[in-house]
């Protein structure tokens, strides 16, 4: 009898032995993945930043990029370059976050994501404020994602915004400076001749390399047009201080698509998108890729949600250009600057 109670102590205490082994070993085992799982949310992602140059429009893209990550919870370290409106640059940009292993690119304007986009190849690629994605070669047809690449548009209506400038200030001959050497500038080229066509307006195009031609090319139409209309064009947006003192000083009315450069005083209007909101449209799609979204999976984003734009008035300038703003334009600006104050609705 003392034998088998012995027997059967042993055998409980080693089913007692038993269990708590394999407790430790689930428990260690949960511990090894909640190691794990710290270390993924605790990652840091490397991100190359490129823009083709800088001015006020695009660093907004590129602040709204980096707070749009950090809503998200995305730890990120960013390495900003800038391609200060040379092409060649752009590519040894590209070439430098290729050979540094970044985890993936933002690219401000087409130069810069063509650049990106020819040279990274295993990284994801996503360009901001690109007038012509498909034009430029950095998506299909379909609009969507291709490859490692996707990102957003800021393609306006140039028609509309022609109209616009026609109601406050009548356009026999509309000048327009361009980058030529910019495919997003080439691509709006086409829109505008259509549009001045359309609308029965002679117009005076004056094309650029770079931002140092910016004044003089203004000074050589100036003379002949009754106002000047900028489209998304960077290399002209790095100078436009420049080409309003000529214009101002002529008192010919300047139309422009970037509202934030303008907030700098000097266009008589502005309309166009928010470029702000525009970056933190582009860290959204960032950030869905870092979480595991393809970017072939992705449509390039188009701004059509009118919070998403501004329209700005500068009654200054049109003071001095002679211009009077019909109220219900005025009515209808989300930014007026008057007496060098801007006020936002």
């Amino acid at each position: 009898m003392k034998k088998n109670i012995s027997v059967s102590g042993t055998l409980v205490c080693a089913a007692l032995c038993a269990s708590a082994l394999f407790a430790a070993i689930a428990a260690t085992g949960c511990a090894k993945k909640e190691a794990a799982a710290g270390a993924d949310a605790a990652q840091t992602f490397r991100i190359g930043i490129s823009k083709i140059v800088a001015h006020p429009a695009l660093d907004a893209i590129e602040q709204g990029v980096k707070d749009e990550l950090a809503a998200r919870g995305l730890n990120a370290s960013f390495d900003g370059q800038n391609a200060n409106g040379d092409v060649n640059t752009a590519m040894q940009i590209a070439t430098k976050f290729k050979a540094d292993g970044v985890d993936a690119v933002v690219a401000i304007a087409t130069p810069t994501a063509v650049a990106a986009a020819n040279v990274i190849k295993d990284k994801p690629v996503i360009f901001a404020t690109v007038t012509d994605p498909i034009g430029a070669g950095l998506v299909g047809a379909d609009n969507m994602g291709s490859g490692n690449v996707t990102g957003l548009s800021d393609k306006i209506n140039v028609e509309d915004q022609i109209l616009l400038f026609n109601k406050i200030k009548t356009l026999k001959t509309l000048g327009y400076i361009y980058t030529s050497s910019e495919a997003n500038s080439a691509s709006a080229l086409a829109d505008v001749e259509a549009a001045c066509k359309k609308l029965g307006i002679a117009l005076v195009a004056q094309s650029i390399t770079n931002s140092s031609e910016v004044k003089q090319a203004t000074q050589a139409i100036i003379g002949r047009v009754d106002g000047i209309y900028l489209t998304t064009d960077n290399t002209v947006f790095s100078a436009l201080p420049a080409l309003v003192e000529v214009a101002l000083s002529n008192k010919k009315p300047v139309f422009s698509a970037d509202t934030t450069s303008a907030m700098n005083g000097g266009c008589v209007i502005a309309s166009g998108f928010d470029y702000y909101k525009a970056g933190r449209a582009t860290g959204t799609i960032l950030a869905d890729v870092l979480e595991g979204k393809a970017p072939s999976s992705i449509p390039v984003k188009y701004i059509t949600d009118p919070s998403e734009t501004d329209f700005l008035i500068d009654l200054d300038a049109a003071k001095i250009c002679g211009i009077t703003i019909p109220a219900d334009i005025l009515a209808s600006a989300s930014k007026i600057i008057e007496n060098g104050k801007l006020t936002t609705k």
